[in-house]
């Protein structure tokens, strides 16, 4: 014999009250996050676009490939410019001492050639105890 009060697990209807007072469903607005979504997207594209540009490949990129011959008065480095075939260059060479310090500053002019390979003598103040080539531009008239 079936129990004419029994409930089936598989009913949706709750018995008024016993949950509470059920809310209405919120009428959706795909338009706002949509519209919100546009926002952080054009965001991403434009802070990309900005870091790209900023740290991007540049018209010329200095590689140092090694130093050696360091001295109390200077130190010899061999660096790489990647470049334009054609175009000239002039690289800016720097040295720092073991506090970090300055010791000496060169502009070096770079030959053509798609990637010309530079081998300079820096003069320092104190000992050098590394040398690096900050930033390469175009060939400036002295």
């Amino acid at each position: 014999m079936t129990d004419l009060n029994e409930t089936h697990a598989t009913s949706t209807k709750y018995p008024p009250g016993r949950y509470g007072r059920r809310r209405e469903p919120q009428p959706r607005r795909r338009w706002l996050v949509l519209a919100l979504a546009g926002v952080v997207a054009a965001a991403g594209l434009a802070i990309a676009w900005q870091l790209y540009t900023q740290y991007g490949p540049q018209d010329y990129e200095p590689q140092v490939q090694r130093f050696y011959n360091v001295s109390d008065d200077g130190i010899t480095v061999d660096f790489v410019v990647r470049k334009e075939p054609d175009q000239r260059a002039t690289c800016s060479v720097r040295a720092r001492s073991a506090s970090g310090q300055e010791v000496g500053l060169a502009q070096v002019d770079v030959p053509t050639g798609a990637e010309a390979f530079v081998t300079y003598r820096l003069a320092t103040s104190d000992r050098p105890v590394t040398v690096e080539v900050p930033a390469c531009g175009p060939l400036q008239s002295r």
